[in-house]
């Protein structure tokens, strides 16, 4: 990718914050800040008993837009950032992110930014599936 997008993808396979904090960090970092969106039990007081996550084909190519956007505003930090699609589990971890940064501030801002960017404009939904048998598609995250 680049000295400041180390990874920025849709995937179908397990991921984790070891997998991108790995990738960013530097014998020049001071801070790596790292966020795990993890598959929870509920929902609006429902019980989720199953969760898929589906992906626009656009998606791979607007995480990168959007880590992209975050290096701009960001220029002296490393970022990577992955979310996973396909049939998750509870525990499971769904989107991954990681930002390094000489200090801890710039590298708290900028991975907060990342996450919320990365749910506001990259197209994954999810469908959820309750105990009580109906389900529902929800944006991601």
């Amino acid at each position: 990718m680049s000295d400041t997008i180390l990874q920025a993808d849709v995937v179908d396979r397990p991921i984790s914050t070891e997998e991108v904090a790995g990738l960013v960090a530097s014998a020049t970092a001071g801070a790596v800040v790292t966020f795990a969106g993890v598959v929870r039990d509920h929902d609006g007081g429902r019980t989720v008993t199953s969760l898929q996550y589906e992906s626009h084909p656009t998606a791979a190519g607007e995480i990168a837009a959007v880590a992209a956007s975050i290096a701009e505003a960001y220029p002296d930090v490393r970022i990577a950032v992955l979310h996973r699609v396909g049939a998750l589990r509870i525990g499971d971890v769904a989107l991954a992110a990681a930002v390094a940064s000489a200090h801890r501030a710039e590298a708290f801002a900028a991975c907060a930014l990342l996450v919320d960017t990365v749910k506001e404009r990259v197209p994954i939904w999810k469908h959820q599936v309750f105990a009580d048998g109906s389900d529902e598609w929800v944006a991601a995250l």
